[in-house]
């Protein structure tokens, strides 16, 4: 029978990547990415065979055209490679990944790919945390940014079955799963169906027209994302990461997604990853190891892990 062994939240930024240098000295910045080697460390520690990332597409590979809930990546993993994240085949764990999928099907219609292209919403926890361990992923792209959005309590329920489907398994594996994504933040980005600037207009036809010609809108994209001011709630950030040290995320499983993007921004609907990972390790304690407000950006970044009590 397999078993998680850890859980990591982490917050993603390609700028972190492509900007370093304007940070580079800032206390807040700093501290975040000491905070990913320390989770990095607790995933050494806790010595996975695999790792299943829960993550965000920031549409570089799914797009408008066909937007499912929740996808599973049981075949190619290939990362997208924009702003200096891995791109190319990953390794993945292709028998976890399906078993997940035979097993979830249970409760859940999940989709699945056999050829998954990933962003940074999956490869900036894989390049920042996972290497070293030697480990194949199990990407879960989790719809963040389409609405509609699944629910925070569907999302919760997606990460229990998870779990299950992990100690259920029969292949004896150690298994971490990764959040990626969050915490408060506002990307300049419309609802697809309100579309009211041409920055608006242009976005929304980049995320429908994208599949096959993502790369040729990435710097007009690129340049909005830079122009854009920071809206952070560490308020907000605070009390969701004291609730997952505590190993009780409820009070944040009736917010709505328009709850979520009036307290916290947009950006913050990927707490539904930290919320789908915390469900899937079960009974926890946890520890942040770093949080800081990014405004350079446009983030409030925090690291996390927890460890099954049992």
């Amino acid at each position: 029978m397999s078993t998680i062994v850890a859980g990591i939240g982490a917050s993603h930024s390609t700028l972190m990547n492509t900007h370093w240098d304007e940070v580079a000295e800032d206390p807040g910045a700093l501290r975040f990415r000491a905070g990913l080697e320390a989770a990095r460390d607790v995933l050494a520690e806790a010595r996975p065979d695999t790792v299943i990332i829960i993550g965000s597409n920031h549409f570089r590979g799914m797009f408008l055209d066909l937007m499912p809930a929740f996808t599973v990546g049981v075949g190619e993993v290939i990362g997208a490679g924009e702003a200096d994240t891995p791109k190319g085949r990953l390794p993945a764990d292709t028998a976890l990944a399906r078993t997940l999928v035979e097993t979830i099907s249970e409760d859940f219609d999940p989709a699945f790919s056999l050829r998954m292209q990933v962003d940074h919403g999956i490869t900036h926890s894989y390049q920042h945390l996972v290497p070293g361990l030697d480990v194949p992923i199990v990407p879960v792209v989790v719809n963040m940014f389409a609405p509609p959005l699944p629910s925070l309590r569907r999302c919760d329920a997606l990460g229990a079955a998870i779990g299950r489907a992990v100690r259920q398994d029969g292949q004896d594996k150690r298994v971490a799963v990764i959040a990626s994504g969050g915490l408060s933040h506002r990307l300049p980005w419309p609802k697809w169906y309100r579309a009211l600037s041409d920055d608006d207009r242009f976005l929304v036809e980049a995320w429908l027209e994208g599949r096959d010609s993502w790369q040729e809108y990435e710097v007009r994209r690129r340049q909005i994302i830079r122009a854009a001011e920071s809206d952070i709630n560490p308020d907000f950030d605070a009390r969701f990461l004291a609730a997952l040290e505590k190993g009780d995320l409820s009070e944040f499983l009736g917010l709505s997604a328009d709850d979520v993007d009036r307290v916290a921004g947009n950006g913050a609907q990927e707490i539904r990853a930290w919320v789908a990972m915390a469900a899937a390790v079960g009974p926890a304690e946890g520890v942040t190891h770093a949080y800081a407000a990014v405004p350079q950006w446009l983030t409030g970044m925090a690291v996390a892990s927890i460890r099954p009590l049992t």
